[in-house]
């Protein structure tokens, strides 16, 4: 059993091991229709509970076909209807029902000490969906499709995000770490990634690169990242984060700065961080980066539950 909260905390070998698996995996049911199962059906029988705290698409259908794929089933809760929180029922109780009921469980949460919390009581495997700090699975499956499209490792491009220090970013710095890829980011001064992020990069001995000027941050770029400038429940003055990232804009004229064959990848929903121009044009991979998070996913549920070959 392995839980799946943090790329940070997973082996590079691992997290390889899940990537060259999801490979198989797509290639071998590229004859079979959405519903059908792989061939194999290593998760028959198995139950992943799902519950949301926050609003999801990719992530509640992809884990959903996921599991239905390989063989097994899903339920999905969302947090409201449990006696969850105060007043009701204790986080160690419901736990333990979880692991009574379920095979596997994934959260998507607004609250990272919650994931630690259910770890510790959880007999399990427990999967990180989205926290406030990371986002995991979005961003393994990012790697699969930056190395489908360039058909080489990504180790050998160089890849940017253009946006806000948010989780995705996070997690996008641990892979960095994690695949030995360099990484550019471009956004304004204050909003760089927060310094227990950096730290931890320093204390592996690795690097990020960070721009307060698009234009450098995108300069030479295989691929560049972008993401909504306004997150969801998001605390700010909103007129003013916008403005703060007017000169952060994905835009033809820069993207112009970047190599001729740049791929532009957007995690959805978006907003107003990229233009028209760019989100439809050939270079943007967006449709087949969300449709990759089935197949990433699958490995992902084989890893968490013992059984990746």
């Amino acid at each position: 059993m392995n839980h799946f909260i943090n790329l940070k905390d997973i082996p590079a070998k691992d997290l390889k091991k899940i990537l060259i698996d999801a490979k198989k995996r797509k290639k071998n049911r590229s004859k079979l229709s959405t519903l059908q199962t792989d061939k194999d059906a290593p998760l028959k029988g198995k139950l992943l509970i799902q519950m949301f705290e926050k609003s999801s698409l990719r992530t509640r259908l992809s884990f959903y076909l996921a599991i239905k794929q390989l063989g097994g089933g899903t339920i999905t809760l969302r947090s409201n209807e449990l006696h969850l929180g105060e007043g009701g029922e204790s986080l160690e109780d419901t736990a333990k029902i979880l692991s009574t009921y379920g095979d596997g469980f994934m959260l998507r949460t607004d609250s990272d000490q919650k994931l630690d919390d259910f770890k510790k009581y959880l007999l399990i495997p427990i999967i990180n969906g989205l926290s406030p700090s990371s986002h995991p699975t979005q961003v393994l499956s990012d790697v699969f499709t930056v190395e489908e499209i360039k058909k080489k490792p990504i180790s050998k491009l160089n890849i940017t995000w253009i946006g806000d220090s948010n989780n995705v970013l996070n997690s996008l710095i641990a892979a960095s770490v994690k695949f030995s890829f360099k990484l550019n980011i471009g956004c304004p001064k204050k909003y760089e990634p927060k310094k227990f992020v950096l730290d931890w990069v320093k204390s592996q001995n690795k690097k990020v690169y960070i721009f307060n000027d698009a234009k450098k941050a995108v300069l030479n770029a295989d691929v560049i990242f972008s993401d909504k400038v306004i997150s969801l429940n998001d605390k700010v003055n909103k007129k003013i984060k916008v403005n703060d990232f007017k000169n952060f804009r994905v835009s033809k004229k820069l993207i112009n700065y970047a190599k001729k064959d740049c791929t532009f990848l957007h995690c959805l929903p978006r907003g107003s961080e990229v233009d028209d121009a760019v989100f439809k044009s050939k270079n943007s991979k967006v449709w087949l980066q969300a449709l990759n998070r089935v197949h990433v996913q699958k490995s992902i549920l084989l890893y968490c539950f013992g059984k990746l070959r």
